[in-house]
């Protein structure tokens, strides 16, 4: 069963002529409970491949490309073009419309900042990179391509909802759904 197949139907006027169609009410949405989303044990973690879809993780995940819904859902995805990882033929058209001939110039600067944190068995240094001026010691330049990259590699890293849980997940959203 697709994804809008579950949704309520409505009657809408789509050309704004009295010719009315029953539709999907595709402007429905459910929120995960933020018990769900922040529960660890209950997603594993997991790295998109270069090229690979949705559907495709859905498939090798739990054995059904109709349930790429599900991987989105449970990550947050609800542009597929801008929050899914764009593959590398994508990605470079997306550089060129976004930063035209300027893919490799200055995006930011940055330090890398340490935590100063310790821990009773000694020191566990938690570095992290700050945005600074141009100006500030030690500062280096990180190009809109560097940038766009790390983003991606952000958004490679998704949760897949534990297998056992699938069935679960389902019921509660087809029962929010058709609230």
């Amino acid at each position: 069963m697709s994804y809008f197949s579950k949704f309520p139907m409505m009657v809408y006027d789509i050309k704004n002529n009295d010719n009315y169609k029953l539709l999907p009410d595709i402007l429905r949405r459910i929120k995960l409970r933020a018990t769900i989303k922040s529960g660890g044990m209950v997603f594993d973690k997991y790295d998109v491949k270069e090229g690979e879809k949705p559907e495709d993780v859905a498939y090798k995940w739990f054995g059904d490309a109709e349930l790429h819904w599900v991987i989105l859902m449970t990550n947050n995805i609800t542009d597929r073009y801008y929050d899914w990882p764009m593959n590398q033929v994508q990605f470079a058209e997306f550089l060129i419309d976004k930063y035209g001939d300027n893919v490799d110039a200055v995006h930011h600067y940055e330090i890398t900042k340490s935590s100063g944190r310790t821990t009773g068995q000694g020191p566990a240094d938690y570095s992290h990179l700050v945005e600074v001026n141009s100006d500030t010691a030690n500062a280096i330049s990180i190009s809109n391509r560097q940038y766009e990259e790390r983003e991606q590699d952000k958004k490679r890293q998704i949760q897949l909802l534990d297998k056992s849980l699938l069935g679960d997940f389902i019921t509660e959203f087809d029962r929010l759904i058709s609230e």
